[in-house]
């Protein structure tokens, strides 16, 4: 089999922060369906086994494109890990889907970094994994140019954690602080993202939007995952009842991954992902 391209390039939206993209395919002049892949809080593109899930996804005939949010925490400097703390206080929800309809803006600009030879813009996938999972749900609601989407690990809404004492002394103090297991940073969240929620609630409420959604929709879940339970799967599914939902015994919430990761194939869990979102995608041609 012919050998991927990897194409790097930075994505400009309107409130504009840029943040860094890429696209894995394989260049042979054919219009191929294209999936954008969405991190999760903590996250970013080229986090653990991620360019080899861009890599395997392109070897079956996809254009994968992952990018970092414009807020969390990389910048177009420097995307290798998350340094910007500033920026990753400043995130919220509504700012993720601002940039989710700027990276499908430009995968559409017949003037922009990606050669629209090689894509065919009928069948555009979203995968969002764990707060991704949400942003993707939300973003497909909006926006009919999205044909299917995919949610691994995904939250059942973005206000699950808040509760009344926490979010009294947040409102009072303007920042809460949480600490990156992986790397011992404090990471502040500013009292910002609950206004934005509560200011933008219709939009942003998962819940209620997956109930509007008309794309189809794939859950998948690790019955072993540690962060969210699989309750949150089950409960998308009550939800949207023509979803397919698939739990992935022995996975947990990283479908196999950390990072670094230094093994040359993707985790199993991870590939078993790849392979029933591949397989929903082709059927949902």
């Amino acid at each position: 089999m012919a050998d991927t391209l990897k194409v790097d390039f930075v994505v400009y939206p309107e409130h504009e922060r840029p943040f860094t993209a890429d696209a894995t395919f394989t260049q042979d002049g054919n219009k191929k369906p294209v999936v954008l892949y969405t991190h999760g809080f903590k996250g970013f593109k080229d986090w653990g086994h991620f360019n080899l899930l861009a890599d395997y996804f392109a070897r079956q005939g996809f254009v994968f494109i992952k990018f970092n949010f414009s807020h969390n925490g990389t910048s177009i400097d420097n995307d290798s890990d998350l340094h910007d703390m500033e920026a990753f206080g400043r995130n919220n929800f509504s700012i993720e889907l601002d940039d989710l309809k700027a990276i499908i803006d430009l995968v559409h600009d017949e003037e922009g970094p990606l050669p629209q030879n090689e894509m065919n813009l009928d069948r555009i996938y979203l995968i969002g994994h764990s707060r991704g999972g949400g942003s993707v749900i939300l973003k497909a609601a909006e926006d009919e140019r999205v044909r299917a989407l995919a949610t691994w690990a995904a939250v059942n809404n973005f206000d699950q954690r808040w509760d009344e004492l926490e979010k009294d002394s947040w409102k009072e103090e303007g920042v809460q602080w949480v600490t990156n297991a992986r790397t011992g940073i404090r990471m502040p969240l500013y009292y910002q993202i609950v206004e934005d929620y509560l200011a933008n609630v219709e939009r942003l409420e998962i819940p209620t939007v997956i109930q509007k959604m008309q794309q189809p929709l794939l859950i998948l879940h690790g019955e072993e995952d540690e962060t969210l339970p699989v309750k949150m799967a089950h409960d998308l599914h009550t939800w949207k009842p023509d979803a397919e939902l698939h739990l992935l015994p022995g996975a947990d919430h990283s479908f196999g991954g950390q990072h670094p990761y230094e093994q040359h194939e993707l985790p199993t869990a991870a590939k078993a992902a790849a392979d029933l979102s591949i397989a929903f995608f082709n059927k949902h041609a």
